[in-house]
């Protein structure tokens, strides 16, 4: 496998609301997340299908209120790439939200790529971006439901 399997634990629940809320963060301060950090090939992300499935990170699948969160690997457009994605139960809700944090300094800082929303569709993912064997290049996929808000980003890989 072209990529280091490289896990780590997520350190507080507020550490991990704070990151996941946020779509850089780094010494200097923070801006907020947006879809079009990674759409249409921004920094290096690949737009993909949203019911694209691939090889699921060890680690995951997370379920938060019915709804399945995994971090994915395959090949997409002959290249390596992981991606997040949300696929929804009998009981999610539209307004359920998929992201995919991605860093190139071990999580220092990273861009959050999303959040995407489900809306009526059964599955959605986040766009793709290429792995690496950088033990520094992780990826870590996070979500939240409604109506109760709760949000959750698993460990980094």
């Amino acid at each position: 496998m072209a990529h280091r399997l490289r896990r780590g634990l997520t350190a507080t629940a507020a550490a991990l609301s704070l990151g996941c809320g946020l779509s850089i963060a780094g010494p200097a301060g923070f801006a907020h997340a947006a879809a079009s950090d990674c759409d249409g090939g921004r920094n290096g992300f690949t737009d993909i299908s949203d019911s694209l499935t691939g090889r699921v990170v060890p680690g995951y699948p997370f379920e938060i209120g019915g709804s399945h969160f995994s971090l994915e690997y395959g090949t997409v457009g002959g290249v390596q790439r992981g991606w997040a994605h949300l696929a929804a139960s009998g009981i999610s809700f539209p307004q359920d939200e998929v992201w995919m944090d991605w860093t190139r300094d071990g999580g220092a800082s990273w861009i959050q790529c999303g959040p995407f929303t489900l809306g009526s569709k059964s599955s959605k993912t986040t766009a793709a971006q290429h792995t690496s064997n950088d033990h520094n290049w992780r990826f870590r996929a996070c979500g939240k439901v409604y109506p109760s808000g709760y949000s959750y980003c698993g460990p980094w890989w």
